[in-house]
């Protein structure tokens, strides 16, 4: 990885609850997170210690935190200049306006930087990038994947996408992955040859309402299970807030 090819931009636990459904029980259990960059979620959590196991994943993380912060405010005004050209393809419930977003995604990562060094010498931060893991079998109870998967069906392939799928099952009992709407806000092209591809490897998989929209049709996520496992406490989706 380069860093002048990363654009930082992290979001908080707040949404990751949001994103995920995440429940209390949820958040308890032994958590790993694919594709965190600088997302507040780890560091948040934390500090609630809630977890009794969180480690986030992200080839961002070979980087130092001063060269993150530096690549951060390189390329946030870009950012907030591109979502304010193309305003419509959000829902402005959750943030009042492209500012207000910017805003909370420089507070966001400033969690995340202000955490990052204590993180990464406790092994919460890790350097890995799917489709390979380095961790055990079934060593978590649940995996998260954030704006990665489907969002950039465009640059990664069907194959990338299932295998990715594949591998996080392999080291998790759940696997939920947010959004399912490509760069073009549309439903990806990869979703259902990922999901028949599931079932055939005898997966339960399912598309779920969630209660976090900011890209326009963006409130569902994807829940997978290992077939004949229970699933005690399924995510309740709420009122769509944007």
């Amino acid at each position: 990885m380069q860093l002048q090819e990363v654009v930082p931009w992290g979001r908080s636990l707040d949404e990751y609850r949001g994103m995920f459904a995440l429940s209390e029980t949820d958040l308890r259990g032994r958590l790993l997170s694919c594709g965190d960059g600088p997302a507040s979620f780890n560091a948040e959590l934390t500090a609630v210690g809630k977890s009794q196991r969180l480690v986030s994943v992200d080839p961002l993380y070979v980087f130092a935190g001063p060269e993150i912060a530096t690549r951060v405010e390189q390329t946030y005004q870009t950012i907030v200049l591109q979502v304010k050209l193309n305003h419509d393809r959000y829902v402005w419930s959750y943030f009042k306006d492209p500012d207000a977003l910017g805003t909370a995604r420089l507070n966001t990562m400033k969690i995340f930087l202000n955490d990052y060094q204590a993180g990464r010498a406790a092994g919460r931060y890790l350097v890995a990038a799917l489709p390979e893991l380095p961790f055990n079998n079934g060593e978590f109870d649940l995996c998260l994947c954030s704006h990665l998967l489907f969002l950039y069906s465009a640059q990664l392939s069907a194959d990338f996408h299932l295998a990715s799928m594949l591998e996080m099952l392999r080291v998790a009992r759940e696997v939920r992955v947010f959004p399912l709407l490509d760069l073009d806000l549309q439903r990806s092209a990869h979703l259902d040859p990922v999901i028949a591809g599931l079932r055939s490897a005898n997966f339960y998989a399912e598309i779920v309402d969630v209660p976090y929209i900011f890209q326009k049709g963006g409130g569902q996520m994807l829940r997978v299970v290992h077939n004949g496992q229970r699933i005690d406490e399924d995510p309740q989706p709420g009122k769509n807030r944007g």
